[in-house]
Order: C-alpha cells, then structure tokens, then sequence
C-alpha cells in the first residue's frame, strides 16, 4: 500500500508543477471570444476579442488591445497551442464573454455615461472587468472599485445620484444579519429612491464567485473568521500564502482560468447584470 498522502483536492490545477511534470506537445485549438491566451515571447496575456485578416485581436485587462498572427506559438491554461480559426457553422453572429454579441468592432466607443457602477474591491473590478467588459464600454458605463465599503454613506452622498445619473453598488457578502447588509440598509433610508441600487453576493470574497471545478477544486475551503480569508484559503488549498505577492499571483491564475459568464456563480451573474441594467435605464435611447 501506498504510504503517499491523499490529496484532499485532486491535482491542483493552479500548481505550475503539474504544468512541468512533461513537456506538452502544442496542439490545434479553436478560437473562441472571452478565451485567455497568453503570448509567452511578450508575456502578453489578453482576452480573444475577436479575428480577422489572419490577425486575433487580444484585449488585456487594463483594455490594451494588440493584434498577433493566427496558428502557433500560444498558451492556453498552461499548455502550448496553436490558435485555429473555427469552422464557419452558417452563422457568422460573435459573443462576448458575457454571451452579448459583440458589435461592430469598428464602431467608435461610447463617451462614459454619467451613471457608475461602483464595486468592493480591486478583484471584484478585474472580474467585473473581464466577462463584461465589453458590454460596459458599448453603453459608456464605468466601474469603480471602493477599497471597501465602510464610508459607502458618504461616498453616495459624495456622487449626487439623480435621475440620469444612477448608481448601483456590487457589495461582497451581503446577507442577513452582516455589517455589509446595515451599512447597505443606511444607505437605502437616505432618500435617493430609485436612482441609487445596491446589489451583492452571497460569499465572503469574490474569488468564491468562482465556480470551484472552474479551478480544478471540488469545493472552496471553509475559512475560520478570525483568520485572513485569501490567506487561509490559499493555505487550504495547500498554495504559498505568506504575503500580497502570493495572494496577486494566485488571483491572477485564478482570473485565467475564467473565460465567461458561464464560469461563475449564476446568482453573482445575475446581480451583476441587473446592476448594468438599473444604470443604463435612463440612457437607452443612447445604446443602440
């Protein structure tokens, strides 16, 4: 019998040991929109937006587009591929991550709405960011991360909502009973009526937006309160953890992994694009 230890969680995924234990051989991979590809020679890392002319269009987050020659010399979850444009199946209709259609990529953007959507944390933003990115600069509305939400009062307050410039608010962990449900509740009893929304999520961190078989975990760890939530996560999922250069690294490999809506919770989808909806509402004869 074997004396190894079990393994809790199978083969972590995000390990870049399992990634080294044999050299892959490149392979064929279709292009789809939302994939994340990473051009090892640059160290560019971007979401497919798109192709066209034997060009793929690679849009990173910070919303840097750049333009590389179609076929090999990619990397995919780890792995080299060679990226293949995808037989044509008789309709020639694009979706982005969020699985809108992607307009017309010559278009030129929306000037920003006076509306917002305001979120937690720099995490939430990049998240955000990534599967509906594209939609948000079609209607011309931008996302704010907060840094938290203890003076959420006075940051409402601060931006004036009226009618035609709405706010909504991404807030993590709002349940029953939480500091983050009383502060949303003050919020709410300041008279902005329906130009201020406040939605959220039911996990402690984004990060557990995440659906777990995404990153090859069968469940996110259970993390005891008086303990740094990334910090024992990360530990829990026997990953280094020691300090902020660890949590980035391991968000970043986590962010990769997600492609589209479809990779995460659909209650956190759900309350996003009702956000999205509630800020436009005053502008729609604008969007097109």
């Amino acid at each position: 019998m074997s004396n190894r230890p079990m393994d809790r969680y199978g083969r972590d995924v995000l390990d870049p040991r399992t990634q080294r234990a044999a050299r892959p051989r490149t392979v064929d991979v279709p292009m789809e929109i939302g994939m994340v590809v990473e051009d090892p020679a640059s160290g560019y890392v971007g979401e497919i937006m798109g192709w066209e002319n034997g060009l793929v269009i690679l849009e990173d987050r910070h919303g840097k587009r750049r333009a590389f020659p179609v076929g090999p010399g990619f990397w995919l979850d780890g792995k080299p591929v060679a990226l293949r444009i995808p037989p044509r199946t008789g309709s020639t209709t694009r979706y982005t991550a969020s699985g809108s259609r992607v307009g017309d990529p010559g278009r030129p953007a929306k000037v920003a709405l006076p509306s917002r959507i305001y979120v937690e944390g720099r995490h939430d933003a990049e998240l955000v960011e990534k599967i509906w990115g594209s939609d948000l600069r079609h209607v011309g509305v931008v996302v704010e991360y907060l840094g938290g939400i203890d003076d959420l009062v006075s940051i409402v307050a601060e931006f004036r909502p009226e009618k035609g410039r709405r706010l909504g608010v991404l807030v993590d962990h709002l349940v029953s009973g939480t500091k983050e449900q009383r502060i949303a509740a003050e919020v709410a009893r300041g008279g902005y009526g329906d130009v201020v929304r406040i939605a959220g999520h039911r996990f402690i961190d984004i990060w557990q937006a995440i659906r777990p078989e995404v990153l090859g975990i069968k469940a996110w760890p259970e993390v005891p309160r008086d303990v740094d939530f990334k910090k024992g996560t990360l530990a829990a999922l026997g990953m280094p953890h020691h300090d902020q250069i660890d949590i980035a690294n391991a968000w970043k490999a986590m962010l990769g992994r997600v492609r589209t809506f479809r990779d995460l919770d659909p209650d956190f989808t759900r309350e996003v694009e009702k956000l999205i909806d509630f800020v436009t509402q005053d502008h729609l004869d604008e969007i097109d």
